[in-house]
C-alpha cells in the first residue's frame, strides 16, 4: 500500500492485487486524512469489483460535508452506475482536474 502526500492532496495506491487488504489500509489512513483533498487510485493492479467502489460513497461524503474533495480513479468506469455527487474517474490527470474545479467553486462560493 501506498501513500502519498502531494501539495493538493493525498493519494492512496496499491501495488498488490488484493483489494480488501487495500481497503483495510484505506479506513486506518483515512482518519488522519479528513481534512485534506484525498484521491484513491483503484486503477493499479486491485482486483476490483464495481460493488467494492461504493464502500468508498461514505468517505465522499464525509470530505464534501467538511468542505475537501474525494475522488476515486478506476479505468473503464460507467460514471452512470454510481451517484451524481460521487467523484469516480478513469485517470489521474481527470482526478486532478475534478479536484482544480471543486478548489475553483469552494473559492467561488458554491
Amino acid at each position: 500500500m501506498k501513500l502519498e502526500k502531494k501539495d493538493d492532496y493525498s493519494l492512496l495506491s496499491s501495488e498488490k492485487e488484493d483489494f480488501k487488504e487495500f481497503y483495510d489500509f484505506f479506513t486506518a489512513e483515512h482518519k488522519n486524512l479528513t481534512e485534506n483533498n484525498v484521491i484513491i487510485d483503484l486503477s493499479s493492479k486491485l482486483n476490483v469489483e464495481s460493488s467494492d467502489i461504493f464502500l468508498f460513497l461514505q468517505y465522499a461524503d464525509i470530505h464534501q460535508q467538511s468542505g475537501t474533495t474525494f475522488v476515486v480513479i478506476y479505468p473503464n468506469v460507467d460514471v452512470d452506475s454510481f451517484p451524481e455527487t460521487f467523484n469516480i474517474v478513469p485517470t489521474l490527470v481527470e482526478a486532478e482536474d475534478v479536484l482544480e474545479m471543486e478548489n475553483i467553486q469552494r473559492d467561488l462560493g458554491f
